[in-house]
């Protein structure tokens, strides 16, 4: 009897505490920093700051945390990478109310996800429209030159894959396409919604990756990682954060939204920022 009157209580505690943990790991944003040297980023961008916002799913309850979050981290630059919307209940109204407010704060950029590629043309349309009447870059295969000080970096923006197959098979992004679209010899970021195709990434001379996607596999096991991910399967090589080799790097965002299941588990939600430094 006395083992019972201890053991309820100290489970009714871990009960407690773990909703509790999930209850704030699904509805609070995490905030995640990177400092990332490279030898040819020009020593005019050293100390540039940029915010990855991803996934967002029409998810208007974290707006204004989003918002907050990178309002406070002060970026020089904001890339929005894809699905910003969510297909099954389209909601252009809340996207185009975070890309306004973030608009605000600095340069955005955005590129297209796979939900974005499941509108109506109508939609699309709309989307897209609406998104550059709020002061935000729509980079759809596109290289926009950021000057500071003298110096150039480049940023590409490529259409998620979906948008150019069919309802099964989309097509794969590949290195030549990628550097087909760079000036040659700038530092270069690419805003592209998919990280499995990270070896043509690398191929194709770009610096740094900026992706999504995943939703960080929506369930995160402790040593094991992310459990499913589109495109990848269980367990991925790619579900979240960051990969490197030697002057490349790719970041890959948990994101901000869920996508058919509802609940996330170890995976808090998180807005990037990123800092570029200069290499000695």
């Amino acid at each position: 009897m006395k083992k019972k009157k201890i053991i309820l209580p100290v489970a009714a505690a871990a009960l407690t505490a773990f909703a509790a943990w999930m209850i704030y790991t699904n509805v609070a944003i995490a905030v995640t920093e990177y400092t990332l040297s490279f030898r040819s980023l020009p020593s005019a961008f050293d100390g540039f700051r940029i915010a990855q916002v991803s996934d967002f799913h029409n998810t208007e309850s974290a707006c204004r945390a989003i918002v907050d979050g990178v309002r406070k981290a002060e970026p020089d630059m904001i890339a929005i990478t894809g699905d910003i919307i969510y297909s099954r209940n389209v909601q252009i109204d809340c996207a185009l109310e975070l890309v306004g407010e973030l608009s605000e704060i600095a340069p955005c950029y955005y590129v297209t996800g796979n939900h974005e590629s499941r509108l109506t043309d109508e939609e699309l349309e709309r989307l897209l429209t609406g998104i550059r009447e709020r002061g935000a870059t729509v980079l759809r295969g596109e290289e926009k030159i950021v000057t500071k000080d003298g110096a150039n970096i480049s940023v590409l923006g490529v259409d998620d894959p979906d948008f150019f197959g069919d309802a099964l098979f989309s097509v794969d992004i590949t290195a030549e396409e990628i550097s087909s679209k760079l000036t040659e010899g700038n530092f270069s970021v690419l805003l592209s919604h998919r990280p499995e195709f990270y070896d043509e990434y690398k191929k194709s001379g770009v610096n740094l990756v900026l992706a999504g996607h995943t939703h960080g596999g929506q369930v995160n096991l402790p040593f094991l990682g992310g459990v499913l991910v589109p495109d990848q399967g269980f367990f991925p090589e790619y579900d979240a954060g960051l990969f490197r080799e030697d002057d490349f790097a790719m970041v890959i965002s948990r994101g901000l939204g869920n996508s058919v299941m509802p609940v996330r588990f170890n995976n808090q939600r998180e807005v990037v920022i990123i800092e570029l430094k200069k290499e000695p």
